[in-house]
């Protein structure tokens, strides 16, 4: 049966206890509670069936992991809250939305900060990705571990983008991130705070004109049936987040943490092949599809995003963990 967010909301609360509880007093071993936006199928969600599946083989069906896809228990920053307070076991977030909470993170989003997919995979696989993911202890969190979110570029109604003034005047749909709202800005256009659920019916609406993502989110939504220009900007990477409720985690015996993050790691190989097949496919659909998909003029958009970049890298712990990421490309 599909638990509602807002049952799961109400039980969490009238019993003062976390859904992965409940849910274990009706199991015979540990079912650990798991938020996704994306829907069935998705690379982050099926990265985390393969940690279900591989939990429940090594541990004997002692531990395993119940996915709530397709944005079941509310926006990304509803699920962060949930997991924070216990109500919720794991969830996968896009960095943009950790950006203003935890602001470690805006290294991670600003424009043009990696080189290429392998020299953000090495930050993130190396020392600057673990402090990162340390950083969420802060505020009751463990980080496991990072996925990819491909490269992002601008899409819309309208007209195809070819330089920063063809955003002129452009109503765009950008993360809850001080970082992505100043990068809009900065490349003439207006941002738009929205979850990633609502950015089709606004632009149907025309309450905004286009958004800013990777290609695969942009074929799941079927955001490419109202938007039918899509523009290679490749203005961030903006991986995501794999993070876990510290009180469910410490909740668990010490060989099933260790466990836990051992498969958490593996499973971004598993992630990774299978976003790189699903990032070619999509790209050949929507081109079929009719999507118009046009170059832009990359160092016209690295000059506007520049002053963005200066500002954010004030910050000494930016800073220095820029210097590191950029040792690394």
């Amino acid at each position: 049966m599909t638990l509602s967010r807002r049952t799961f909301l109400q039980t969490s609360a009238a019993a003062g206890m976390s859904a992965s509880a409940a849910l274990r007093a009706a199991a015979p071993g540990r079912v650990l509670t798991a938020a996704d936006m994306h829907p069935a199928g998705y690379p982050t969600v099926a990265a985390v069936r393969w940690m279900s599946d591989e939990l429940e083989r090594q541990t004997g069906g002692a531990l395993s992991i119940r996915t709530y896809h397709a944005g079941q228990l509310g926006r990304e920053s509803d699920t962060v809250t949930l997991a924070r307070h216990g109500a919720l076991d794991i969830t996968r977030v896009n960095m943009g939305t950790l950006n203003n909470p935890f602001p470690i993170t805006r290294i991670l989003c600003l424009p043009y900060e990696f080189d290429s997919v392998a020299h953000m995979r090495r930050a993130v696989d190396g020392a600057p990705g673990r402090e990162i993911l340390d950083a969420f202890a802060a505020r009751d969190l463990v980080g496991l571990a990072f996925y990819d979110a491909g490269l992002r570029s601008f899409y819309n109604v309208r007209r195809p983008i070819h330089t920063p003034a063809d955003m002129h005047g452009l109503k765009l749909r950008v993360p809850p991130s001080d970082i992505f709202m100043a990068m809009v800005r900065a490349f003439g256009a207006n941002p738009t705070p929205l979850g990633f659920g609502e950015a089709f019916s606004a632009m149907q609406t025309h309450m905004i004109d286009g958004a800013e993502n990777n290609i695969r989110g942009f074929d799941s939504s079927r955001q490419f049936e109202v938007a039918r220009y899509w523009s290679n900007t490749q203005h961030a990477f903006s991986p995501e987040a794999l993070l876990m409720s510290r009180r469910s985690f410490e909740g668990l015996p010490a060989s099933q943490r260790e466990l836990l993050l051992a498969t958490a790691q593996a499973s971004v190989a598993v992630m990774r092949r299978l976003w790189d097949e699903a990032e070619a496919t999509s790209r050949e659909r929507m081109a079929a599809g009719g999507v118009a998909f046009n170059d832009v003029d990359l160092p016209a958009f690295h000059a506007a995003a520049e002053p963005v970049r200066t500002r954010a890298l004030a910050d000494p712990d930016l800073l220095r963990l820029h210097r590191r990421i950029r040792a690394l490309a």
